[in-house]
């Protein structure tokens, strides 16, 4: 099982049964889709319901996100099983890296710093802002790449598939126009060789 960890790159394949598997747990033992982005709702209700109580009690978003279930009163603890989740993913994905062999600190993409230059400060908020544009749109849409895209998409939701071929379609439209659709090229202008 170890040399399995110790792998820079896992098979696509039994990462997407083990997400598999990972998705029917929660809908047993937890009744609900596999989601992380219903974490930032319950950490933006606590932060925002520690100065205005009554502001997070009288806004119906909070209610239906964060609220409590039908027949209590208060709202869902903000530490439960989903931000658990969230804080799981980074550890993983440090650990994964670190026994892959794969683990480096980059604080500027080699690709990002060809094109834009080698600004920590832009690249730090350029990638706040595309993530921002991201959990907000998450947010509209009802759901994010884990709870439309794979949750979601597991259960064939039109909404979910509407979701995930938009986000896709929407990246490769914003990748094209940041870095460039010249065949066989980066988008710093470097040739690619390809085997």
């Amino acid at each position: 099982m170890l040399s399995i960890c110790r792998k820079p790159r896992w098979s696509p394949y039994l990462v997407g049964a083990g997400i598999g598997v990972l998705s029917w747990a929660t809908f047993y033992f937890m009744g609900k889709a596999l989601g992380t982005s219903t974490s930032f709702v319950g950490a933006a209700g606590a932060i925002a319901g520690a100065v205005a109580p009554e502001h997070v009690a009288a806004n119906a978003y909070f209610v239906k996100e964060y609220g409590a279930k039908a027949g209590a009163t208060g709202f869902k603890p903000v530490f439960d099983w989903q931000m658990a989740l969230d804080f799981a993913l980074v550890a993983g994905a440090f650990l994964a890296a670190w026994l892959g062999g794969t683990f480096r600190t980059e604080r500027v993409p080699s690709v990002w710093a060809e094109r834009f230059g080698p600004s920590v400060a832009k690249r730090y908020a350029t990638a706040f802002a595309g993530g921002f544009i991201l959990l907000f749109g998450a947010r509209m849409a009802g759901g994010c790449t884990s709870g439309h895209g794979i949750s979601g998409g597991l259960q064939l939701a039109v909404s979910s598939w509407t979701f995930f071929v938009s986000m896709f379609a929407s990246g490769v439209v914003v990748a094209a126009i940041l870095f460039g659709l010249a065949p066989g090229r980066s988008g710093g202008g470097k040739e690619v060789t390809r085997v």
